[in-house]
């Protein structure tokens, strides 16, 4: 190779200097943490179109939008590998999620998600979303389109046209498939249904996350069946919301997580994810036995209507306000969307019996979720974890944090604080006051964690190339404002969130561009 004489050096210099770095974005003095787990490190970010084009000195650099982050915290944008978006086309700006600085959300969860799948994917291309989002297969979606809420197996031609739509969804861009074992109508399936369907799903590299079949007495053998999931169909499982519910089973995190690692020593890919939070939300139909629910409302109607099947019902539902979501204590069990009664928002089953002039006792509680099914169910937040497991839990290297959220606006019932404030939430209290988590350790279980899970390789990390998905908060005063009381509340501490290079939260104020983008897994079929 030819030396370039020092005469021309010189002239190279002088048109460098002469035409500086030029860039969309500029951000300055940042304290940057790059999404791998490492500890950061201070440098310069500069975004040209959707795109993260350089880090590092950029002193000289020119751009349309320079910020001055001040020493401030950027990051790769907040993945949210656990979201119910079913609101989305209601919410399609997705502020309740981007205020916390969620830029990628994967939907689907829990055995649920829309169908047809192309088709939604579709039409949220046309309005436009405010962040990316991917979606799972759900299992129960699936079943349910074939077999109803039949309690029973599928005959071989059912389980094939389920398994052509657990096909079609993957070749449509679904990221895997979800299940949701404690709810109808997964509860009825068998655990080689469970595996032909993920069979399917990991032919075109997808992965598997799972609502457990059971989350309180029946934890271990329901991690246990996970496992055999992951083993059988040859697919990454994600313990979805690890949690452990009720009483006689707290402190069992341990056993849990020593599952996971020995799975993990075997060479199965198992990993978990979680909400920083005590209290669970979902239907109060959990506390119902799910035989009893079986063909649905009007099948219930009928099995309460027969005395002796009303009492097996009733001592099933005591059994699981002892043992399980109820905690043992009717005050435990707060309701937070109740369309036939909305005035119980935010009350207890022990204000119910209050208002009603009955004691609070765990039969009168039964009593009352029979009611409350009868008249449509209702939305519930459950206190019935410790905080101890929930700390184990976040702990563990292969823990991702996920919000289990829901979109979300001021003023729609009474939600679960975790739909406004679970990622400032791990890095104000999880991080900062109990530090029970180093913060780049907290950052890399929220990006580059959930990044690698989903197979995304050109998000979750800050190098040149990514996506220009990126978060600048304050890692001193960042903080979920959210309560169980009064849930409407935004974070704290973020001050800017952008999203392919477009400042979704600019200031601290949220800007309505919708500049998500629809995310379609693209693997071929192995």
């Amino acid at each position: 190779m030819k030396s370039l004489s020092p005469l021309y050096l010189f002239f190279l210099l002088l048109i460098n200097c002469g035409n500086p770095e030029s860039f969309d974005v500029l951000i300055q003095n940042a304290r940057i943490l790059d999404g791998s787990g490492a500890e950061a490190f201070s440098g310069d970010i500069g975004i040209r179109a959707d795109t993260i084009a350089a880090i590092g000195d950029l002193a000289g650099a020119k751009a349309d939008m320079v910020i001055d982050a001040e020493g401030d915290v950027a990051s790769p944008g907040f993945i949210d590998i656990h979201t119910h978006l079913d609101p989305i086309l209601e919410l399609s700006d997705c502020e309740s999620h981007i205020r916390q600085g969620v830029t990628t959300a994967l939907g689907g969860p829990d055995g649920r998600s829309p169908w047809p799948y192309a088709s939604y994917l579709d039409s949220l291309e046309a309005i436009g979303i405010g962040m990316n989002v991917g979606y799972l297969l759900g299992h129960n979606t699936v079943r349910r389109n074939v077999m109803g809420l039949d309690n029973r197996a599928p005959t071989g031609e059912e389980l094939a046209e389920m398994q052509a739509q657990v096909r079609q969804a993957m070749e449509e861009g679904a990221f895997g498939i979800s299940t949701g074992l404690k709810y109808l109508p997964g509860a009825f399936s068998k655990v080689d249904e469970v595996i032909a369907l993920s069979r399917e799903a990991a032919a075109y590299g997808g992965i598997y996350t799972s609502h457990l079949r059971e989350e309180g007495l029946g934890l271990i053998d329901a991690v246990q069946e996970a496992i055999e999931i992951s083993a059988g169909a040859d697919i990454p499982v994600i313990l979805t919301h690890h949690k452990v519910v009720g009483k006689p089973m707290w402190g069992q995190s341990s056993r849990t997580l020593a599952l996971v690692d020995s799975a993990r020593t075997a060479g199965l890919d198992i990993k978990i994810d979680q909400y920083p939070y005590n209290a669970s939300y979902t239907g109060i139909s959990i506390l119902i036995p799910a035989w009893a629910r079986a063909g649905g409302n009007e099948a219930f109607r009928e099995r309460i209507a027969n005395p002796v099947l009303r009492d097996s019902i009733k001592d099933g539902i005591v059994f699981n306000i002892i043992n399980d979501r109820g905690g043992d204590d009717l005050s435990r069990v707060q309701f937070a969307k109740v369309s036939w009664m909305p005035q119980l928002e935010g009350q207890t089953l022990a204000d119910w019996c209050a208002i009603k002039g009955m004691e609070p006792s765990i039969e009168n509680g039964a009593e009352l979720v029979i009611e409350a099914q009868l008249n449509g169910g209702a939305s519930c937040v459950f206190f019935a974890m410790d905080e101890g497991d929930v700390i184990q839990i976040m702990k563990h290297p292969q823990t991702m944090i996920a919000s289990d959220g829901r979109l979300v606006a001021p003023g729609m019932g009474h939600p679960h604080p975790r739909w406004y404030g679970t990622f400032p939430r791990v890095l104000g209290e999880y991080v900062r006051e109990k530090q029970v988590l180093p913060l780049a350790e907290a950052v890399h279980k929220m990006t580059g964690l959930p990044a690698l899970a989903m197979g995304l390789s050109d998000r979750g990390l800050l190098k040149a190339g990514m996506k220009a998905d990126l978060v600048i908060f304050d890692p001193e005063t960042i903080a979920d404002k959210a309560t169980f009381e009064e849930p409407h509340q935004y974070p704290e501490g973020i001050y800017y969130v952008f999203i392919n290079g477009k400042a979704a939260v600019k200031e601290g104020a949220f800007q309505e561009i919708k500049a998500g983008k629809i995310l379609r897994k693209t693997s071929p079929r192995k």
